[in-house]
């Protein structure tokens, strides 16, 4: 009997974990693409960010202080709030100000080189990486270095600096974050999006972005997926897999989410790319897949 409960115990969560990796991998994959498409209908890109982390952060915070988990204190709100201004404002928002003239395809690899970056500030902090993550990190610049490098990029040099400062900023906030006196996950995520929707749009009404006219109907259903989908189920997903799986298989998006937005944007925005881009995103994909590996193995060589 307990045997047979055990089976079962295990199977449901093996599928739970499935179910949460294939959902964060189709929903943080399509993000960019909505981003796009939101960006196309008529939101700017801090404003964008702004309104859609203050809707999904106050709709998380809400509901988690309903089912009684307590509130912040005023030293977690602070370094919630840093984090908020690290991977929000500078990590998502230049990622919204990139894509205005980069692919949503192309945003996602360069996106996707965070884990090259949190390699060096990790060393920075200390760790010495591993000789398989060395190679990682050089595999992986190597094809960044070679992605700035093509002269037919669907952009301009300006969107593929703020995607390369955006992930150098989600990468710092994340070894930043590590250790400090933080509220629960969910709490964290909640307070996050909160603040940083705040900075978001603090920086968008100085900078003068405004709504000159109302976003189309195409750009607010673009707007509420990223709410919902992005924002509240792909960071509960992304969450829960923290607690349940190994840290190098949660992460493992940043190297699955590229394909996926490379797919959704040449089949529903007609994005295309040469031999050249495709190449150098296969060069920075396989440096961020020897990263996770050399994590993967660290543990069982201490």
């Amino acid at each position: 009997m307990s045997a047979s409960h055990s089976t079962a115990s295990s199977a449901a969560t093996s599928t739970q974990i499935a179910t949460a990796l294939t959902a964060l991998y189709i929903i943080w994959g399509s993000t960019y693409l909505a981003i796009r498409f939101a960006l196309q209908g008529g939101f700017p890109p801090f404003l964008l960010g702004g309104v859609r982390f203050i809707v999904g952060g106050s709709l998380m915070y809400a509901f988690l202080r309903w089912r009684g988990v307590p509130a912040p204190s005023r030293v977690q709100w602070r370094n919630v709030a840093m984090m908020g201004v690290l991977l929000l404002l500078m990590g998502n928002g230049l990622v919204n100000v990139g894509e205005q003239t980069v692919s949503s395809g192309m945003t996602a690899v360069i996106v996707s080189s965070s884990a090259l970056w949190m390699g060096v500030f990790a060393a920075l902090r200390g760790h010495r990486p591993s000789r398989l993550e060395w190679l990682g990190l050089s595999i992986g610049f190597l094809g960044v270095l070679w992605l700035s490098a093509g002269g037919s990029l669907a952009g301009t040099p300006m969107g593929l600096a703020a995607l390369l400062l955006a992930s150098v900023a989600w990468s710092y906030g994340s070894i930043w974050s590590k250790g400090r006196d933080l509220p629960s996950p969910f709490m964290t995520s909640a307070g996050q999006m909160l603040c940083g929707g705040v900075a978001m749009c603090v920086v968008g009404t100085l900078v003068g972005e405004r709504f000159h006219q109302l976003p189309s109907a195409h750009a607010i259903g673009a707007f509420w997926y990223l709410v919902v989908m992005g924002s509240l189920f792909g960071f509960s997903a992304y969450i829960w897999l923290l607690h349940h799986v190994r840290p190098a298989l949660a992460t493992s998006y940043a190297y699955v989410n590229p394909a996926i937005a490379v797919l959704l944007g040449a089949a529903l925005a007609h994005e295309q790319f040469g031999s050249r881009e495709l190449a150098a995103m296969g060069v920075i994909l396989l440096g961020v897949v020897v990263i996770t590996l050399a994590k993967t193995r660290a543990p069982k060589a201490a």
